[in-house]
């Protein structure tokens, strides 16, 4: 029985701080004490918190709780690609 722990994608798994400096340069403001609603199971978690995969060709920030995608972020030569879909909300604090 495959235990979480045997999971190779968990071993390339951060937390949403290793991206600190990305979110900040995409969103202009620190991003990761803001919180993000998961679409999928309705909880809440602080940005900083969602699991963080960098080990593509953008970065993928998911749900702790669930494992759901909350948001994708792609760079390529024209531009940013930001798909937050997999939130029901990111509130950037006032």
């Amino acid at each position: 029985m495959e235990t979480e722990t045997d999971d190779p994608a968990r071993e390339m798994m951060l937390d949403g701080n290793a991206v600190a400096g990305e979110l900040m340069e995409m969103f202009g403001t620190e991003m990761t004490a803001n919180d993000a609603e998961c679409g999928t199971c309705g909880q809440t978690h602080a940005v900083g918190a969602l699991l963080a995969f960098t080990h593509a060709p953008g970065l993928v920030l998911r749900c702790p709780s669930c494992e759901a995608v909350v948001v994708r972020v792609v760079r390529t030569p024209r531009g940013v690609y930001l798909d937050a879909r997999g939130a029901a909300y990111l509130r950037l604090k006032a």
